[in-house]
């Protein structure tokens, strides 16, 4: 197998959410080449289904894209060392105002494997209980129901974009 070697790891930016890096790599060919580097603590996830079967979607503004977007609710963790489902659970809640009686582990992703290492590990929630958002002051987040049929074809004619959200949902 060929070998890649990490020569030098240089902090570009800490940022609040990711820190960007420069990366000196030695290829397999013995070339030295620079790769940018994206560092994130992680994030968790959750799929809530009510009791009658539909899953909760969050709809909110997203900077990047300079565009609303419908995703499952979730968010980054407080410390690397935070446990993936004490953060979706609080997300959960966090966002849209619902609680669960049980939160299962379903799946984890890597958002963007050429460049940053950000995994998010996506759970199911069940036995709902509507609450209050505890959103935070840069947060405006509306709160819808869907059926598994109508996200289906919000992920084939394009809606739904998120690629968590895509994950979990064909999950």
């Amino acid at each position: 197998m060929e070998e890649f070697k990490r020569l030098d790891r240089e902090l570009i930016h800490k940022g609040s959410i990711i820190d960007y890096y420069k990366d000196t790599i030695l290829v397999p060919n013995g070339n030295i080449v620079k790769w940018d580097f994206i560092g994130h603590k992680g994030a968790a996830a959750v799929v809530p289904i009510t009791s009658e079967g539909k899953i909760v979607m969050v709809r909110q503004y997203r900077n990047a894209l300079d565009r609303y977007t419908w995703e499952i609710p979730a968010g980054g963790l407080d410390t690397p060392e935070e446990p993936t489902k004490v953060a979706a659970k609080r997300e959960l809640e966090e966002e849209t105002g619902y609680k669960a009686t049980t939160i299962e582990f379903l799946i984890s992703v890597r958002t963007a494997v050429a460049f940053c290492n950000e995994k998010i590990d996506i759970y199911v929630a069940l036995g709902l209980s509507k609450g209050v958002q505890n959103l935070d002051e840069d947060e405006f987040i509306n709160v819808f129901e869907f059926s598994i049929e109508e996200l289906m074809e919000m992920i084939f004619n394009g809606k739904i974009e998120d690629n968590k959200s895509i994950s979990a949902i064909l999950a």
